[in-house]
């Protein structure tokens, strides 16, 4: 079981590993043993995910998502299979975690009065600068 925050929580069941040959780091093993983990986890059908935080996250990931919906994400940045699978678990945490705050409201606003003369009076001054670089014949 992952804790995202207080509301979500992943069960292990959801997750699926997949360990390959790493990239990165080895040395003599890294063509012997599968250190990179590759993490699975299907966004569309994971009934652990509120609906909100399942649209938003949806959205933050939609070009790493396959077609089914699912979240491939790969980690080799370290020489043993378990930090590496704890560091694909710690990325999903932090993506879900990024989903689970919704954005605020834009509030309309209009620009001051002061925001407009200044705006006006920086055009009039490239208005004469412009001016004096003419040259009248």
């Amino acid at each position: 079981m992952i804790k995202i925050n207080s509301n979500i929580f992943i069960p292990a069941a959801e997750l699926h590993f997949v360990f390959i040959t790493s990239q990165g780091p080895g040395g003599q093993n890294v063509n012997k043993v599968a250190t990179a983990v590759q993490l699975r986890f299907n966004v569309v059908q994971s009934p652990s995910l509120p609906e909100g935080v399942r649209a938003r996250l949806i959205t933050l990931l939609s070009k790493k998502l396959t077609n089914q919906g699912e979240l491939i994400l790969k980690a080799g940045r370290y020489r043993t299979q378990e930090r590496n699978k704890q560091d694909a678990i710690e990325r999903l945490a932090q993506y879900i975690q990024r989903a689970a705050v919704p954005p605020k409201k834009r509030r309309k606003t209009k620009p001051s009065r002061a925001a407009k003369q200044k705006r006006l009076d920086t055009k009039k001054l490239q208005s004469k600068k412009k001016n004096l670089r003419r040259i009248d014949t």
